[in-house]
């Protein structure tokens, strides 16, 4: 069993460094699921050391600590993938408004111009 979950953690850091060379993920978000991918295999190697750090965090059954460890990475996740698409909002906002503005400005200068079909979009 432990085989199997290794090759897919295998599988999952290569296909993280797969989509970060296809430019398909950026280099930030590939660090974070590196280090991720790279913990997993440390704790399936050595078992024992999840054992240890329960014991450090004061948990009784190691398997508890991997629980809350993997909820507390996805809750961050979801926190910075929400204010990161809060601020995209906010840039694609002001590039809106910003081609409208020039939108108008163009059309006030050159007021005999038709728009295109291709202005439409």
């Amino acid at each position: 069993m432990i085989f199997v979950i290794t090759a897919m953690t295998v599988l999952f850091i290569a296909a993280v460094v797969l989509m970060l060379l296809r430019r398909q993920l950026q280099e930030k978000y590939a660090v974070l699921w590196i280090v991720v991918g790279v913990a997993m295999l440390v704790l399936e190697v050595s078992p024992p050391l999840l054992g240890w750090l329960a014991s450090v965090a004061g948990v009784q059954v190691p398997s508890n600590l991997l629980f809350f460890l993997g909820i507390t990475l996805l809750l961050g996740v979801s926190l910075h993938l929400s204010w990161e698409l809060s601020r995209a909002e906010d840039e694609i906002r002001r590039v809106a408004e910003e081609v409208t503005l020039l939108r108008a400005e163009m059309e006030r200068i050159t007021p005999d111009v038709a728009p295109t079909d291709a202005d439409d979009v």
